[in-house]
């Protein structure tokens, strides 16, 4: 156990330092994460975590994949309603200097970007926080202390990215949210034990995010 959070800690904590301090460009950030959250895990499973990193991506049940689309449908509706909603709380303008400023993501690349956030990064993340972390804790310790970990995991590496993005009470609205929606990502691969089902409800959550990127680049 407590291997699995050092390493989970320590890739988390290094990733922050680049988002939040190093601020790359994209390319450069994308490949430092494929090392922290796909080879790190990948070596130290290698060398005595207690997960089969290899059974994380076999193939899910076409009724699983079914409420998988289902329940991603329904989180990108709930997440293009609440943008409509605190839209005017949001600062479009901000968000997008930010994202050049700091990762260099512009009109012109934006949907590269949003193309590799919605498939690519989602997997990665998947991999980390809810194969590596959450399926490995729960083989070694109580139920309830693996789903809050990784959650708390998940929504904590995420302020870095968005930490300046928002007004504190929008800030802490997201962060609830990463960390509700840690949970159910945690539900919808424990029972069969691989991540293609909270991938299929992380993809659509992207895709969501990433239809507002749309409108604040002016596509929609």
């Amino acid at each position: 156990m407590k291997k699995i959070i050092l390493v989970s800690l320590l890739s988390v904590a290094l990733m922050s330092v680049v988002d939040g301090f190093i601020n790359p460009e994209y390319g450069i950030k994308s490949m430092i994460k494929i090392v922290l959250f796909l080879m790190v895990p990948l070596i130290s499973a290698k060398f005595g975590a207690t997960q089969n990193m290899e059974a994380l991506l076999k193939p899910a049940g076409k009724k699983e994949l079914a409420i998988s689309f289902g329940l991603g449908g329904t989180v990108y509706l709930v997440i293009i309603g609440v943008y409509m909603f605190l839209s005017p709380y949001i600062d479009l303008q901000g968000i997008k200097l930010a994202l050049k400023e700091d990762l260099g993501v512009t009109r012109e690349n934006f949907i590269l970007v949003a193309l590799y956030i919605s498939f690519i990064n989602s997997l990665l993340e998947e991999f980390f926080f809810r194969g590596y972390l959450f399926l490995g804790l729960l083989k070694i310790t109580a139920r309830l202390k693996a789903y809050t970990i990784s959650a708390l995991f998940f929504a904590i590496y995420h302020v870095a990215i968005i930490g300046s993005w928002f007004s504190p009470l929008i800030f802490v609205l997201a962060m609830t949210g990463l960390f509700v929606g840690g949970v159910i990502f945690n539900f919808l691969n424990e029972k069969n034990r691989n991540i293609i089902n909270s991938w299929v409800v992380h993809m659509m959550a992207n895709l969501a995010i990433n239809t507002v990127g749309l409108i604040m680049f002016d596509f929609l």
